[in-house]
C-alpha cells in the first residue's frame, strides 16, 4: 500500500515538474502584417506588452507596406513557411482556403481564444466549411470624405446625390483650376463606387456564384463604364493617366492630396486616419452624405471584415499563437496599444474599454463613417470573388485602356465581361 502511494506521489511530482518545464520552455513564433508606420509602431508596442505577460513566448515581427505583401505570403503558404500569426484579408479565403483547410481552424484553440467576444454572424463571414479561418478585427465600408477647406473655397456644400457630385467637377475646374478635383480614387475605389451606383439602380448582385459568372448583362457593363467615362469627362475625378503621372507612392503621400487640390475620396472608414493626418492644417476631412438614387433598396456598399488575424496551417504552436491573437484583440493592454489603428474593433471587450477611455468618439471620421454605413441599407452581400486580386487588376487595366484611348467604352465593357467570366470560372472551380 505504502509502495503504491509512494509511486503515485512520484508520478504526480514528475507530471507537475513536466508542466512547469513546458511552461518555461522558450517558444519562437512569427507574426506578419502590412500597413503604414503608424500601424507598425502600435503593433510592435502591443507585442512588447504580450512578451511581458508571456516571457517564454518570443514573437518575431514581419511587417511591410501593402505592395508585394500578398505575393510574399502566397510564396510562403505554398512552401509551408508562412508565419504563425498573420494579418489576412477576407477576400483571400477563396484563394488560400476554398475547403477551409488553408488556415488553422481557430475553433480548435477556443480555450486560448475567447470567441464569445465576437458576434457569431461576424465569425460566420470568416468561416469556411465549418472551420474558422480568421478572427475579423473590424468591419469596414467605403464612404465619402471631403476636405472641408477645399470645398469652402469652391463655394459648394458636400453633394447629397449623384447629380450634385457630377456637377461639382465643373465648379472645381472653373473656380479653383484644372488641377482641382472633387474626389480622387484609386482603381479599386472606383470599382466599388461604380458598383454602388449600379446596385442602387438595379438592385442586383454583380456575381452569380451558382453559375460562376457575372450576373450583369453586357448592356449593364456598358452603362457601368460609361459612368466612369462621364465622371472623368466632367472633371469629377482624374483619369488613371493623370493619376499615374504622380508615381506609385500612396495617394495620401502625394502633394495634390496634402495641399488640398484633391478635394475628397471614397475610402474605407477603417483607414481614413492616414489620409486625414496628411492634410495641410487647418484642413480636415469630414464625413460626407452618401448619395442614394430615388427608390433604391440597397446602398451598394462594399461592407466586409476590414482585416482578420489567422493562424498558419503549418504552425507548430497553435495554442501560443491563439494566446497572441486573444491578447491583441481582447486584453486591456493589447486593446490600449492598438486603439483604432485597424478600425473600430468587433471585440465586445475592446469596444467597452475604448468607449470608457474616450477613444471611440463619434466625431472621429473612422467611427462616424462606420455608423453612417451601418445605418444605410446594405442587405446585399458582396461576393469575395468581386474583390479577387485578378479581378481588381483586370479592372485597372480596362480603365487604362479607356483613358489612353486604346478601347472604346463598349469595347472595354465587352472585354471586361469576357475576361471577368474567365477569372470567375477559374477561381471557383
Amino acid at each position: 500500500m505504502k509502495t503504491a502511494i509512494l509511486s503515485t506521489l512520484i508520478a504526480s511530482t514528475l507530471a507537475i515538474l513536466s508542466c512547469q518545464s513546458y511552461a518555461q520552455d522558450d517558444v519562437n513564433i512569427r507574426m506578419s502584417w502590412w500597413g503604414g508606420n503608424g500601424r507598425h509602431q502600435v503593433t510592435l508596442k502591443a507585442l512588447e506588452e504580450f512578451h511581458k505577460q508571456h516571457p517564454n513566448i518570443h514573437v518575431k515581427a514581419e511587417y511591410t507596406g501593402w505592395d508585394g505583401h500578398l505575393s510574399r505570403l502566397t510564396t510562403q503558404i505554398a512552401g509551408n513557411t508562412e508565419p504563425d500569426v498573420m494579418q489576412t484579408n477576407w477576400n483571400w479565403l477563396p484563394i488560400f482556403s476554398k475547403d477551409g483547410n488553408g488556415f488553422y481552424d481557430l475553433y480548435k484553440v477556443k480555450d486560448q481564444l475567447d470567441l464569445n467576444q465576437f458576434d457569431p454572424k461576424e465569425l460566420q463571414q470568416t468561416t469556411v466549411n465549418g472551420k474558422l479561418n480568421g478572427i475579423p478585427i473590424s468591419v469596414t465600408a467605403r464612404v465619402f470624405y471631403f476636405n472641408d477647406q477645399t470645398w469652402i473655397r469652391a463655394g459648394l456644400k458636400y453633394p447629397t446625390n449623384w447629380d450634385e457630385l457630377n456637377a461639382a467637377g465643373k465648379v472645381f475646374k472653373e473656380k479653383l483650376g484644372d488641377q482641382y478635383y472633387p474626389i480622387i480614387l484609386e482603381h479599386q475605389d472606383t470599382l466599388s463606387l461604380l458598383r454602388s451606383y449600379m446596385t442602387q439602380k438595379y438592385n442586383a448582385p454583380v456575381i452569380d456564384e451558382s453559375s460562376k459568372k457575372f450576373a450583369w448583362s453586357q448592356q449593364q457593363w456598358v452603362e457601368f463604364f460609361t459612368l466612369y467615362k462621364t465622371m472623368v469627362d466632367n472633371h469629377v475625378m482624374p483619369s488613371t493617366k493623370y493619376y499615374a503621372s504622380f508615381g506609385k507612392s500612396n495617394m495620401y503621400e502625394m502633394k495634390p492630396w496634402i495641399n488640398g487640390e484633391w478635394g475628397g475620396t471614397y475610402m474605407w472608414n477603417s483607414t481614413i486616419t492616414k489620409y486625414s493626418d496628411n492634410l495641410t492644417k487647418p484642413a480636415k476631412l469630414e464625413l460626407g452624405p452618401y448619395p442614394m438614387l430615388t427608390g433604391a433598396k440597397d446602398a451598394g456598399l462594399f461592407f466586409k471584415p476590414a482585416q482578420m488575424l489567422s493562424i498558419g496551417k503549418s504552425t507548430k504552436y497553435p495554442e501560443e499563437s491563439a494566446l497572441l491573437i486573444n491578447f491583441l484583440l481582447n486584453s486591456k493592454e493589447g486593446v490600449d496599444a492598438l486603439g483604432l489603428e485597424r478600425g473600430v474593433p468587433l471585440s465586445a471587450a475592446a469596444v467597452k474599454q475604448l468607449r470608457e477611455n474616450g477613444v471611440i468618439n463619434h466625431d472621429d471620421p473612422a467611427v462616424s463613417g462606420l455608423l453612417l454605413a451601418s445605418e444605410l441599407p446594405h442587405e446585399m452581400k458582396t461576393s469575395p470573388y468581386f474583390d479577387d486580386p485578378q479581378m481588381v487588376a483586370l479592372f485597372g487595366d480596362v480603365l487604362q485602356s479607356i483613358d489612353y484611348g486604346h478601347k472604346t467604352v463598349a469595347e472595354a465593357a465587352k472585354y471586361f465581361n469576357q475576361q471577368g467570366d474567365r477569372i470567375l470560372k477559374r477561381a471557383m472551380r
